[in-house]
């Protein structure tokens, strides 16, 4: 890949004329993330469409984290008379705004749940943006009806009464999924989902973005691995040393060449049937 094809920034697809017309759910422009006089993060140029799918890739360090924040205002970006960071062409939306259309999934989370809860217990916590029900909080019938129905949708209303500290790994990380689905989420965020799961786990969490993006919901899936790119996910961002290294289609980005340049080791992708994985080059 060329220089100049690497470091342009691809437009968002749209599905039709009037979703041309409308204003992109987060556009980044100029964004530069700061920290005790080191950039940890810059980004010229980012638009991500409503209903559209893509997958932050990067080494350890690279910066994939700090851009998730950005777009959760969890950290600003040096002032600009432009501002860099608009959340759906608001350049000061209401925070309360951004966590409604936004559900998290991370590796971090579940390490939160530490507590013996029926597993309904916690996915109607989401409704309140708690690990469970708030302090004098009941149950109401329309709140675990809401609940087992998040469940259900991704297949594991029969664990609703379970205690969640009795469930596998991957359960938990499902279970986190219809929590974040009380709030109706537009986008799902997903943050290195499969990290700790085994084979079973993974293939249940991926199956799970499958859904979601099927749904029409946004899912942008941070991870180190192509073999957590789901099929529905056509757009790639690779992001190394602060910076965004390459933005495409994956089928231009998911190649040997690519993933050796951006990790630093000799590396070989092989695709089948939509699914990318990875090994070394010995």
């Amino acid at each position: 890949m060329s220089e100049e094809t690497r470091s342009a920034s691809v437009a968002a697809p749209t599905a039709d004329a009037g979703a041309a017309a409308s204003a992109p759910l987060f556009s980044l422009h100029n964004a530069q993330v700061v920290r005790a006089g080191r950039t940890i993060l810059s980004v010229d140029r980012f638009d991500l469409a409503e209903g559209e799918h893509v997958a932050l890739l990067g080494p350890n360090g690279a910066g994939k984290s700090t851009f998730i924040q950005l777009l959760t205002r969890e950290v600003f970006p040096l002032h600009r008379d432009e501002p860099p960071v608009r959340f759906r062409g608001q350049a000061r939306p209401l925070l309360a705004d951004i966590k409604q259309a936004l559900g998290i999934v991370s590796a971090t989370m579940h390490d939160q749940v530490r507590v013996h809860l029926p597993v309904i217990e916690i996915v109607c916590g989401g409704h309140y943006g708690t690990l469970g029900l708030p302090p004098r909080v009941t149950l109401t019938d329309e709140l675990r009806s809401r609940g087992l129905d998040a469940l259900d949708r991704l297949g594991i209303a029969d664990i609703a009464e379970r205690d969640v500290m009795t469930l596998s790994t991957g359960q938990v990380r499902r279970v986190l999924v219809a929590r974040e689905l009380m709030s109706d989420p537009r986008v799902l965020i997903f943050d290195e989902p499969c990290t700790g799961l085994d084979p079973e786990g993974m293939y249940h969490v991926r199956d799970t973005m499958r859904l979601l993006a099927e749904e029409g919901r946004s899912v942008v899936l941070v991870t180190h691995y192509p073999e957590d790119i789901i099929p529905a996910i056509k757009r790639v961002l690779l992001i190394k040393d602060a910076e965004v290294f390459a933005d495409g289609p994956k089928e231009e980005l998911l190649t040997s060449e690519e993933m050796t340049a951006l990790f630093g080791v000799p590396l070989v992708v092989e695709e089948r049937g939509g699914w990318y994985s990875l090994r070394g080059r010995y």
